[in-house]
């Protein structure tokens, strides 16, 4: 089994170290290299090829937030996952729409935040039910109206195949889970992902459960009962 590239960005030396000693101890990742800024890491991706980007959200010269535009911007952008010590706001919003696939806080146990480089490693996004609920209650903030309509535009050029699979992705749910709901294998389902973030132009699942949470694809399926 191939190790997990793991990147650390962290402008505290005891929580890289404290990150680097929890993170090194999984048989299935490995630390390829640490950054005590968002400014070191690009170079340090070229030399690296990290496979995930666990990286502070705040940082005195480049952020964490900053940093994961540029490396999102990138042809071999590695997935970024943001370290904070509080919970969703309109930085982590910005963040999320720039590619991050998930957040972890500093104060999350070990083991999970191992599960959270892996799960991101294998593709899924990590947002926590804090998380969710912002972006829920984001989606009905005062600029919704407005948001709605551009996320609906952009949604008309999914079939309803791809929309019945994006508006999973916004619900959360993992590719077995669609699988399952939508009577399709789970390669067909990875099939579907992958266009529905080729047509929208999209670098992963958060921004799919985002324009889905936009659209207001997600409320339709509550008032529906579902």
């Amino acid at each position: 089994m191939t190790a997990i590239r793991l990147l650390l960005v962290d402008d505290d030396p005891l929580v890289r170290t404290g990150l680097s000693f929890m993170l090194g101890g999984a048989d299935d990742i490995e630390i390829v290299g640490e950054a005590s800024d968002g400014s070191e890491v690009e170079a340090l991706l070229d030399r690296t090829r990290p496979d995930v980007v666990l990286m502070d959200i705040r940082m005195p010269s480049v952020d964490g937030l900053t940093a994961t535009e540029r490396l999102r911007g990138r042809k071999d952008a590695p997935q970024v996952v943001l370290l904070t010590t509080f919970h969703a706001d309109d930085q982590v919003l910005r963040a999320l729409r720039a590619g991050a696939a998930g957040f972890v806080l500093k104060d999350t146990p070990p083991a999970e935040i191992v599960a959270a480089v892996r799960r991101v490693a294998a593709g899924d996004p990590v947002l926590s039910p804090t998380v969710t609920r912002q972006l829920m209650d984001h989606a009905a903030g005062s600029a919704a109206d407005t948001r709605r309509t551009r996320a609906r535009g952009r949604l008309t050029v999914l079939n309803d195949r791809e929309r019945e699979v994006a508006v999973a992705v916004g619900r959360g749910l993992t590719n077995a889970d669609i699988a399952t709901e939508l009577f399709m294998s789970v390669a067909t389902v990875k099939t579907h992902v992958s266009r529905v973030l080729a047509k929208l132009d999209l670098n992963n699942r958060v921004q799919i459960a985002l324009l889905a949470y936009d659209a207001g694809l997600l409320e339709e399926m509550e008032d529906n009962g579902h």
